[in-house]
């Protein structure tokens, strides 16, 4: 009999325990003084619950449960597992509007699931730390959960991350500015969604799969492609980009290139103020010399609706963790919208970072116990 655990599901040993706890702990701890409450939902959603909330490649990663017993036959799985933590926190928002306050911080430390390709740091089955702030549409929301993050990260031991921010409408406003007829929009975000990974090439051909216009393709591939040469050469001619004598020169320079590129698109211009009132927010906390304005970040899941967020590492390909703002989401189950912004942290990729790079405290991989006590005579024990 095969010993192994199901495909991308993995057992945890005592000093991977410790870790992990360790990790949670500090994690709970900025949570907790930032001021957000602790909530857990259930592991098991109704599916209907979850289909339509993560776009067209999420709903294909939900792991469904099939009926059983008596009720085998009765039709197609209604159960599923939870595929993150911010649709379950949009239920209860929905269920309990009356006994919640209308300012909610909530934080969230549980374990989800989704049907996906394992790979590095990519697991079936893996924990969310999540942090939200619902009843509030100001900027200072967002700028406020990039600095619990960031000191989260900090306070384990990273310095090297970068907080890549974008806007929802701002990347509309691009969409729209190159030509992309509106009802590709969804799939353009996908193929956007992979740039990192797949490069300008293979996006200019995942987009062309999905029926771009090639002039669409081009240019906009083009436009991000500017975006990062404008990126690349701060880093090696800083006196000539960073001419003004500005706390955020480059995002600065990148929020001049979004409002010349997208013109006079309404939404769009929105998204770039609200970026740039971020990124004021930021600069009075630690995380403002961390975040920089990515025009070309995506984020896959369909329910944001303005900001959104990742955490990177040079050595990881994918991301520590990532969130958005999600205004509508909560409306789907109340009736009513209630604005929302969220952070969710990764716990199997920091903690896979940490052991990489030995960041753990050398005590953790020792046993629990300080004393040890045995017994030589074996008359005592009998």
């Amino acid at each position: 009999m095969n010993s192994n655990p199901a495909r991308g599901m993995r057992d945890f040993l005592p000093a991977d325990v410790r870790r992990r706890e360790y990790v949670i702990g500090v994690i709970r701890e900025v949570y907790e003084r930032y001021g957000f409450e602790p909530l857990e939902t259930p592991a098991v959603e109704n599916i209907e619950t979850l289909l339509g909330k993560y776009g067209e490649e999420g709903n294909q990663l939900i792991f469904k449960i099939l009926k059983r017993g008596e009720h085998e036959k009765t039709g197609e799985a209604d159960l599923a597992l939870r595929y993150d933590l911010t649709v379950p926190l949009a239920r209860v928002v929905a269920q309990y509007k009356n006994e919640l306050p209308k300012f909610f911080k909530r934080y969230q430390i549980q374990p989800v699931w989704r049907a996906d390709r394992p790979a590095r740091g990519r697991y079936r089955e893996f924990y969310q730390c999540d942090v939200d702030a619902l009843g509030s549409r100001s900027m200072i929301v967002e700028a406020e959960l990039c600095a619990a993050a960031s000191e989260t990260l900090e306070k384990l031991g990273f310095h090297d991350f970068t907080i890549r921010i974008n806007h929802r409408q701002a990347l509309t406003g691009v969409l729209d500015a190159a030509g992309v007829a509106s009802d590709k929009h969804a799939d353009a975000l996908v193929a956007l969604d992979k740039l990192d990974k797949i490069g300008s090439s293979g996006v200019i051909n995942e987009l062309g799969a999905r029926g771009l216009e090639l002039s669409a393709r081009t240019k906009l591939v083009g436009f991000f492609e500017a975006v990062t040469s404008l990126a690349q050469a701060a880093r090696t001619r800083p006196d000539e980009i960073m001419a003004k004598a500005e706390p955020q020169p480059l995002n600065t320079a990148i929020l001049g290139r979004l409002l010349e590129f997208i013109g006079d698109h309404e939404a769009g211009a929105r998204g770039v103020d609200e970026l740039r009132q971020i990124i004021e927010f930021a600069s009075a906390s630690g995380a403002g010399n961390k975040i920089r304005i990515d025009p070309s970040l995506a984020r896959g899941l369909s329910y944001y609706t303005g900001a959104i967020m990742e955490i990177n590492v040079p050595d990881l390909a994918g991301s520590l963790g990532g969130g958005g703002r999600y205004d509508n989401l909560i409306g789907m189950f109340s009736g009513q919208d209630v604005p929302a912004c969220g952070f969710s942290l990764g716990l199997e990729r920091i903690v896979l970072v940490m052991t990489e790079r030995e960041m753990f405290p050398p005590a953790l991989v020792s046993s629990a116990a300080d004393v040890m006590v045995t017994v030589w005579n074996e008359e005592s024990i009998s």
